[in-house]
């Protein structure tokens, strides 16, 4: 079966571009279009998809809070038992590191590219969110991250959060690393386990803190006051 996609931005012209890369792909299909946040949210309430290339600039709603809107009805139908696996959003953005990116990384999105992305990874970015991966490298995490770690809260002391409380101690080790922007293979290199154990590591950090992947990881990691606590 295809991938769903939907493309979300407010200028046609760049619609069309991404629509006539992605067609050529059998193995992804444009099932809807909108032009802001209030279409796309219509539109969705109609059709079933599976990726959503997110503007952040847009008339009437921007990217962030349709993603947040997004992600919360999902969020609403899992703690309803109710089977939901819904779109997974990627965030377009003019210039790396945009804060309007960042705001839409909390609200549940599962990465960014920038709209000059090569087609290439334009393709392999889909895919791999559809397979439920994030779509921002390490590297790019820490640096935007660092950036904006000013705006995030961090009130209690890594020992008295609740949500680090469900982790073991070898859990924590492992999202301390991936908050530091290190792959699986780093962080595997650096404890001394497999990578295939880093991964199972990673899983069980993500359900237990009922988060969508590591980018979300990495965002309650600082939120937590975890990462700050060991500089």
């Amino acid at each position: 079966m295809p991938i769903r996609v939907m493309l979300v931005d407010d200028q046609e012209l760049l619609r069309t571009g991404f629509r006539m890369v992605l067609q050529s792909q059998q193995d992804i299909e444009i099932v809807a279009e909108a032009g802001d946040g209030v279409q796309a949210l219509e539109v969705l309430a109609t059709t079933e998809v599976d990726v959503i290339l997110m503007d952040v600039r847009m008339p009437r709603m921007d990217g962030v809070e349709a993603t947040r809107r997004i992600c919360a009805q999902q969020d609403a139908a899992q703690q309803d038992a109710v089977a939901a696996d819904g779109p997974r959003v990627l965030i377009l953005t003019t210039f790396d590191l945009d804060e309007y990116a960042f705001a839409a990384l909390k609200a549940g999105a599962s990465g960014f590219l920038l709209k000059d992305v090569p087609p290439t990874e334009l393709v392999a970015a889909i895919r791999a969110v559809r397979g439920g991966d994030a779509v921002v490298a390490p590297t790019t995490t820490r640096r935007m991250i660092d950036r904006f770690a000013t705006v995030l809260p961090s009130s209690l002391p890594p020992a008295e959060t609740p949500e680090l409380a469900r982790l073991t101690e070898r859990e924590r080790e492992v999202l301390l690393l991936i908050a530091q922007g290190l792959s699986n293979g780093e962080i595997a290199a650096r404890l001394s386990l497999s990578e295939a154990t880093v991964k199972t590591h990673v899983g069980r950090i993500l359900t237990k803190l009922q988060l969508r992947d590591r980018v979300q990881a990495v965002v309650l990691a600082y939120e937590t006051g975890l990462v700050r606590a060991q500089h």
